[in-house]
C-alpha cells in the first residue's frame, strides 16, 4: 500500500537536512577534544546533543509550515496561470479529439461570442478547422482563416498528457487520444494588407513593338504616314495612362512601359484590349497595323524585370507577333495572336543568316544534323539542304534519323551508298552522341523544342547549336543557341533552307534528288501550296525547279499506301461534329506504318467538308496520343493546342499527350473548345 505522506525530494531535501548533517561533523571535532582535555570533551559533548535536539525539534516543527508554504505558492502560481492565460491577448482554446471545444479565455469569447459553456464542435465557428484536420495534424501546424472579414492564422498544438492520466483515479481517455489540441489564433489582418500593398506596388517592365511599321506606312500616301504614326502613338499613350503608366517612346516603332504590379491583373482582365484596339486605326493603310507587347514582373529587381520583358517580347516576335506575352517569373502566358503573321518580303535576314551560318560550319570539322522526332517530309528535307551546304564547304555532315518511316522511306533511298552518298550519312542516336563533341556543330532544324527533338543529348554535348524553324516559339526553347532563325511566317523548313542555299555560296549545286527533297517538304507543309504559302513559299520552289526538281517525281515518292489511305478513309467516315463546326476523329494506328503522318492527312481531309472550321485527329501510337489539328482561317488551332501543351501556327498545329485514353483526349479537346469558346479566345 502507497504511503500519503509527503516527502520531500532533491535539493530541497538536501537543504533541509543539512543542520542535522552538521551533528556528524561536530562529533567528528568532539572526539579531538577528547583526545585535547577530557573536561573539555564533555562540555562539547553537551552542546553537541544541545544542537542536534534543537535542529531535531526545529526541522519537525517547520516542516508542515515549510510545506504549506510551498502548496500555497503553487496553488497561487496555478492560478496565476490560469488567469494570465485567461486574459492572454492571443485568443486561445482547447478542443479535445473530435474538435469539442473545451474552455476558451476571453479574447476568444470577445471574438467570436462563445463563451466557456460552448462545447460544440469548433468546425461550427471556423468551417476550416476540421476534425478531419485536428487528427491529422502533428505536432504544430498553422492554417490561414477567415472570420468576420478579417484574417486569421490558427496555430494548432498538441499538448500530451498521457503519463498524468495513467495516474488519475478521475478521469480515463480512448487509446489513442491522450492529448488536447490548443488553438491560438494571431491576426494577420493588417500584415496581409500590407504585404498585398508591398507586391502591388512592385514595378513591372514592359516593351511595345510595332509589329509592321514599315510594311504599314509603306501602303498609305506620304502625307497620312506621320498622321497613322500619331494615332497609333496616341491609342498606346491613352492605354497605359489609365493605368498610371510611365510610357517612354525609345524607337519609332518601338516604346517602353512602366506601371505598378496591381494594374496587371486589369490588363489580363481585359486581355490586353490594346493589341486589338490598335487595328482599328484606318487612315487609308490597307494593312491592319498589330503590335507585340513583352511584360517581365516578378522578378527580384528593376533589372531581372527589364530582362524578363526582352525574354517575352522576343518571344512574341519569335511566335508570329500580334499578341502579348507576360513571363511572371518562371510562368509564361500568352494573349492574342489570332491574327495571320505578316509576311514580310525582304531577304535581308536569310542573307545575314546564311552568311552567319557558313561562317559558323567553316569554324567546324563535323555537323551533326537533326530534326525533330519522328522525322517528317520537311524535317528531312531541311536536314539534306543543311547536309549539301556543309559538303560544299568540304566538311563531314551527318543527319540523326533514328526511325525511317514509310513516308520517307522513299526519299531515304535516293542517298544510298550506290549513288554516291556517304554510308554514314543517316545515323541514330547512339552513334551521333559518340561522335559529338564541344567542336561539333548541333544543327537544329524544323523544332525549336528541345525535349521534341530526335536526340536532345546532343544539344548537352556541344557549345555549338544553331536552330532553324518556322513554328511559333513556346517557353521550351533551346538554350543559348548561338545561330537562331526562327520564323513563323514561313511555310516550312524547307522554305527557309532554300532562302538560305541562294545566299550561301556561289557554287554551291543541288544534285535533282536533293532539290526534290527539298521541294517534298515544302509541298507536304503547305498542303500542295494550300495552306500558309505567301511570295518567298512560291520564290523558293522556283529555285528548286531550277536545281533539278521534278514534280511529277516527287508526286510519286510522296503516294500512300493501301493500308495508309483505307485508315485515313476511317478517320474521316467515323470523325464526330462538335459545336457544329469542330471535327474530331480517330485514326487507326494497327496496319499503319506511320500513324501520326496519316493522322495529319487525315485532318487536312476533314477540312474540305463545308462548315468545318478546324479538325482535330487523334492517334494513338508509341504510348502516346498524338493530336494533329488544322484549320483553313477562321480558327486559331496554335491557342487551342498550346492548352493541351503543345504548339505549331495558326492553321497546323498539334500536341501529344502521355498517360491519358484516347476518350480522356478528346474530352480534353472538348473541355478546352468549351472554355476558349465561353473566354471568347475562339469564336
Amino acid at each position: 500500500m502507497k504511503s500519503n505522506k509527503i516527502k520531500l525530494k532533491g535539493k530541497l531535501r538536501t537543504y533541509y537536512y543539512l543542520p542535522l548533517l552538521m551533528t556528524l561533523f561536530l562529533i567528528f571535532i568532539n572526539i579531538g577534544v577528547y583526545v585535547e582535555d577530557i573536561k573539555t570533551g564533555f562540555m562539547f559533548s553537551a552542546f553537541v546533543l544541545l544542537y542536534f535536539l534543537v535542529m531535531l525539534l526545529a526541522g519537525m516543527r517547520t516542516k508542515p509550515l515549510l510545506m504549506n508554504e510551498m502548496v500555497n505558492f503553487a496553488t497561487q502560481y496555478g492560478s496565476v496561470q490560469k488567469q494570465l492565460l485567461n486574459e492572454f491577448e492571443v485568443p486561445y482554446a482547447l478542443v479535445d479529439y473530435n474538435a469539442k471545444v473545451l474552455w476558451v479565455n476571453e479574447q476568444f469569447t470577445e471574438l467570436t461570442g462563445k463563451g466557456k459553456n460552448y462545447h460544440k464542435s469548433i468546425t461550427t465557428i471556423f468551417p476550416a478547422l476540421t476534425k478531419e484536420l485536428l487528427q491529422r495534424s502533428e505536432g504544430e501546424e498553422a492554417v490561414d482563416i477567415t472570420f468576420q472579414e478579417r484574417s486569421y492564422r490558427s496555430s494548432l498544438k498538441r499538448i500530451y498528457f498521457g503519463p498524468i492520466v495513467e495516474e488519475s483515479n478521475i478521469i480515463a481517455l480512448d487509446d489513442g487520444t491522450e492529448y488536447l489540441t490548443a488553438v491560438y489564433l494571431f491576426d494577420e489582418t493588417e500584415l496581409k494588407r500590407y504585404i498585398k500593398e508591398k507586391e502591388e506596388q512592385k514595378m513591372v517592365a514592359g516593351l511595345v513593338y510595332i509589329d509592321n511599321y514599315d510594311e504599314a506606312l509603306d501602303s498609305i500616301e506620304d502625307v497620312k504616314r506621320s498622321l497613322l504614326v500619331a494615332l497609333i502613338e496616341r491609342k498606346v499613350n491613352k492605354y497605359f495612362t489609365e493605368i498610371d503608366a510611365l510610357v517612354r517612346k525609345i524607337e519609332k516603332d518601338k516604346y517602353f512601359v512602366v506601371f505598378k504590379y496591381k494594374y496587371l491583373a486589369q490588363l489580363r482582365e481585359n486581355r490586353f484590349s490594346l493589341i486589338e484596339d490598335v487595328k482599328t486605326v484606318k487612315v487609308g493603310n490597307e494593312m491592319a497595323v498589330t503590335l507585340s507587347i513583352g511584360i517581365g514582373a516578378d522578378g527580384a529587381s528593376y533589372t531581372q524585370n527589364y530582362e524578363y520583358a526582352r525574354m517575352a517580347i522576343d518571344l512574341a516576335l519569335g511566335r508570329g507577333g500580334d499578341q502579348v506575352v507576360v513571363k511572371e517569373g518562371e510562368e509564361v502566358s500568352y494573349y492574342g495572336g489570332k491574327t495571320q503573321q505578316v509576311e514580310r518580303n525582304t531577304r535581308v535576314k536569310a542573307r545575314v543568316k546564311a552568311h552567319a551560318l557558313r561562317e559558323i560550319i567553316e569554324s567546324r570539322e563535323h555537323v551533326v544534323i537533326m530534326g525533330h522526332s519522328i522525322s517528317d517530309v520537311d524535317s528531312l528535307g531541311a536536314a539534306i539542304g543543311v547536309y549539301c551546304a556543309a559538303r560544299s564547304l568540304g566538311k563531314k555532315a551527318q543527319i540523326v534519323l533514328n526511325e525511317i518511316t514509310s513516308s520517307l522511306r522513299p526519299l531515304v533511298e535516293c542517298f544510298s551508298e550506290e549513288k554516291g552518298y556517304p554510308a554514314d550519312l543517316f545515323i541514330k542516336s547512339e552513334e551521333a552522341i559518340l561522335v559529338t563533341n564541344e567542336n561539333t556543330l548541333v544543327m537544329v532544324v524544323d523544332v525549336n523544342r528541345p525535349s521534341y527533338t530526335e536526340c536532345p543529348e546532343l544539344l548537352k554535348r556541344s557549345n555549338t547549336v544553331c536552330v532553324f524553324d518556322h513554328h511559333r516559339q513556346s517557353s521550351e526553347v533551346i538554350e543559348n543557341p548561338v545561330l537562331s532563325y526562327v520564323e513563323p511566317y514561313a511555310s516550312s523548313a524547307c522554305e527557309m533552307i532554300a532562302e538560305v542555299l541562294q545566299y550561301f555560296s556561289e557554287n554551291i549545286r543541288l544534285a535533282p534528288c536533293e532539290a526534290d527533297c527539298i521541294y517534298a517538304g515544302i509541298l507536304i507543309d503547305t498542303n500542295n501550296f494550300m495552306t500558309k504559302t505567301g511570295v518567298r513559299t512560291f520564290e523558293a520552289a522556283a529555285y528548286l525547279r531550277r536545281a533539278g526538281a521534278e514534280v511529277t517525281r516527287v508526286r510519286k515518292m510522296l503516294r500512300n499506301d493501301m493500308a495508309d489511305y483505307k485508315a485515313r478513309a476511317e478517320a474521316v467516315r467515323h470523325a464526330e461534329v462538335y459545336r457544329g463546326a469542330f471535327a474530331i476523329s480517330v485514326c487507326p494506328s494497327d496496319k499503319v506504318e506511320s500513324p501520326t503522318i496519316v493522322g495529319a492527312q487525315a485532318a487536312n481531309e476533314l477540312l474540305n467538308i463545308v462548315g468545318i472550321k478546324a479538325s482535330f485527329v487523334l492517334t494513338e501510337y508509341q504510348g502516346k496520343i498524338y493530336i494533329s489539328s488544322r484549320s483553313i482561317d477562321e480558327i486559331n488551332v496554335q491557342l487551342i493546342m498550346e492548352r493541351l501543351g503543345g504548339g505549331g501556327h495558326l492553321n497546323v498545329a498539334g500536341a501529344q499527350l502521355t498517360n491519358c485514353s484516347v476518350l480522356q483526349a478528346k474530352r480534353m479537346i472538348q473541355d478546352t473548345i468549351d472554355e476558349m469558346l465561353k473566354e471568347g479566345d475562339i469564336e
